[in-house]
């Protein structure tokens, strides 16, 4: 019996690759068999299981056939592939999303928890509008006009926060994304308060890693674990300057989800940590004022 309980049309499709392959391997299957036999290309079959195309429905139910899959799976393989069809409330942004962040922005908007490490930024679902400016501003390739675009939709993103399935975000962020000063000590000040208001909320954990800390094993990077609900599984999110990896292995996800509870362990006190956000902020006040 299947039962999918998904609203995100990203999920959806990924969904959809994991059980069409479950679905190959479970009929001893290769994906040069299933490709003579539905008489498509190697290269189509093996992005249908990786997620990087949607699925028509007749294609979704040509596999299952191939398969041997029973009418009932046939029929929700089908649906399935229909609604990983639809577009999401994030279509509305389209033109200001790379294409390698599309999928981030569904699968965060289906997520049920997100735990979250930043080295250099405030993370983007906390980010205030005024330092989603001052960072982006630094960008040597971008018009003012995508500027605008990218902060509408980062203030959409944070929409979940405060939503009815609003998920669980821990996040902890190094202290050098507290001292450094973006856009100047008054955007700043405001960003730091906010974070700390925004670290009250009963969703949200933040943590702050310490310079005290010295060395720690995310000092290659930021990353991100995005958890879901119906056990599916989590996937690793990290972002370079020109693109995204995902890691769904479970060696690696396991991987960042031990190195996340290290960073955790380190870090300060979620109480502690926002004493020393809100502390911060009001120096960098006394600063702007001075």
């Amino acid at each position: 019996m299947y039962t999918w309980c998904l609203t995100s049309p990203t999920v959806k499709r990924r969904r959809l690759a994991t059980e069409l392959r479950r679905l190959r391997e479970a009929a001893g299957l290769t994906l040069d068999e299933v490709a003579e036999q539905a008489e498509w290309s190697n290269a189509k079959v093996s992005r249908i299981e990786n997620a990087r195309v949607s699925v028509m429905p007749r294609d979704a139910k040509v596999l299952a056939r191939i398969y041997g899959a029973s009418q009932e799976a046939t029929d929700l393989l089908a649906a399935l592939a229909r609604e990983s069809r639809q577009k999401g409330w994030w279509h509305s942004h389209n033109d200001a999303i790379p294409d390698w962040f599309e999928v981030y922005v569904g699968l965060e908007s289906d997520a049920s928890a997100l735990f979250l490490y930043e080295a250099e930024f405030i993370p983007g679902l906390f980010q205030t509008k005024r330092y989603i400016h001052a960072a982006y501003e630094t960008s040597l390739v971008m018009e003012e006009a995508e500027v605008e675009k990218r902060v509408a939709l980062r203030i959409a993103r944070q929409d979940r926060l405060t939503g009815a399935d609003a998920p669980h975000v821990w996040a902890i962020i190094n202290e050098a994304a507290l001292r450094r000063v973006v856009g100047g000590p008054e955007v700043m000040a405001e960003q730091l308060k906010h974070l700390a208001d925004v670290g009250k909320q009963p969703n949200v954990t933040i943590q702050v890693l310490p310079f005290s800390v010295g060395a720690h094993p995310a000092m290659v990077g930021a990353f991100h674990v995005l958890g879901f609900a119906e056990n599916d599984p989590k996937i690793a999110y990290i972002e370079y300057h020109t693109g995204t990896l995902y890691l769904e292995k479970a060696r690696e996800v396991e991987r960042y989800t031990m190195m996340f509870d290290h960073l955790r362990a380190a870090s300060l006190p979620p109480g502690e940590s926002i004493a020393l956000i809100a502390r911060v902020a009001d120096e960098l006040t006394g600063s702007a004022a001075s």
